[in-house]
């Protein structure tokens, strides 16, 4: 059975199983803000594991973090060239505001980009036809 989330970029951007593309790697979507933290330990459609040794995903914190710094560095592109180069305080507030914002969604992508990236782990297409 093929689905809407066979290729890559639309089976990361919905958080789904590298391995399947089809069990979702979350328990919850990213906007609910007090369970955003909620994260299956396997696949519910191939019993893949996701955390593939312990502390697997402390390396997800590196993306987090270049993830963290394109987002200050385009804030400050924004505010300096469109708004006109506003005081020093309205760049530190408007960074924190989006880095606090935007924390479900950064812990969220920084996992699936790193278990995409570096988990070594195939898509399988054969996973998707015996359903």
């Amino acid at each position: 059975m093929e689905t809407k989330h066979n290729s890559l970029g639309m089976a990361m951007a919905h958080a789904k199983c590298p391995r399947c593309r089809q069990g979702d790697m979350f328990q919850y979507k990213w906007w609910q803000v007090t369970k955003f933290l909620k994260f299956n330990k396997e696949c519910s459609a191939c019993n893949f594991r996701f955390e593939r040794e312990p502390g697997f995903f402390d390396g997800a914190m590196y993306v987090s973090y270049a993830m963290s710094v394109a987002m200050t560095l385009t804030s400050w592109f924004v505010l300096y060239f469109i708004v006109g180069d506003p005081p020093f305080k309205v760049y530190i507030i408007t960074i924190i505001i989006l880095n606090i914002v935007l924390l479900p969604f950064l812990f969220r992508y920084s996992r699936v980009i790193f278990i995409y990236a570096f988990g070594g782990i195939k898509y399988e297409k054969q996973l998707n036809k015996e359903k």
